[in-house]
């Protein structure tokens, strides 16, 4: 359940604040997110990732179904990826490459800053 709670509140953020802040203050955001929610590490990679991911993947196509632009075939043919449908997977990618370590990175700082117990014998 944590992972579909995460998953659908990265999607949510990202779709929200990623045209207001850059992708580094998003990054952040799923970090604290993950951090906070209690996610563990496979949960936390994953849906941080599949959020991030599919919300840019849905962006870019927004993006090129509202505007009209064939920006997205220029620049596959630039990269010699061969169509726009490249580019689209790449930012899919590229999304969940930075969402997925976010998230980990928020589950790793909570892991950290957990409490151990001190008291060795509990007799």
């Amino acid at each position: 359940m944590k992972f579909i709670s995460f998953f659908c509140v990265t999607a949510l953020v990202v779709i929200l604040l990623n045209p207001i802040f850059q992708y580094w203050v998003i990054m952040i955001i799923i970090a604290v997110l993950a951090m906070v929610m209690g996610s563990s590490g496979a949960a936390a990679f994953f849906g941080g990732g599949l959020g991030m991911g599919v919300a840019w993947l849905g962006q870019s196509y927004f993006i090129v179904a509202t505007t009209g632009s064939s920006l997205a075939e220029y620049m596959a043919e630039l990269m010699g990826l061969g169509s726009s449908l490249m580019i689209h997977l790449v930012t899919a990618a590229l999304g969940f490459l930075l969402g997925s370590f976010s998230g980990w990175t928020g589950s790793l700082f909570r892991a950290i800053m957990k409490r151990k117990p001190t008291d060795y014998y509990k007799g």
